[in-house]
């Protein structure tokens, strides 16, 4: 599955955030392998974040990070930096964004 999220950096963040997350940590890395996600991608517009995520189960990957070491290490860094996530409705909440529309699911014949 594929899911797009949405995060704010803090004002004035920008800079800082690049060098952080330049690359994250290898056993971050290897703790993503083990609850089956495969990709990860950031693109940024102003401070604004925007993330796609490519997994087995998103929830079940986020779920089995909540008590990893590596990811509350990464969190704990990281987080310096991040503002907020955004849901689908632009309220506070770190969920998967709503898909729209996608090309491929559109000559499949299928809704996105």
């Amino acid at each position: 599955m594929i899911v797009a999220l949405h995060s704010v950096l803090k004002p004035g963040a920008v800079d800082g955030y690049r060098v952080e997350h330049a690359a994250v940590p290898d056993d971050l890395d290897a703790a993503f392998s083990r609850v089956g996600i495969r990709g990860w991608t950031i693109w940024r517009s102003g401070e604004r974040l925007f993330h796609v995520v490519d997994c087995d189960d998103f929830d079940a990957a986020i779920a089995a990070l909540d008590d990893d070491p590596a990811n509350l290490a990464w969190q704990a860094s990281i987080g310096r930096w991040v503002e907020v996530f955004r849901d689908a409705d632009g309220a506070e909440g770190f969920a998967p964004l709503e898909q729209v529309w996608s090309l491929a699911a559109q000559r499949a014949g299928s809704a996105p």
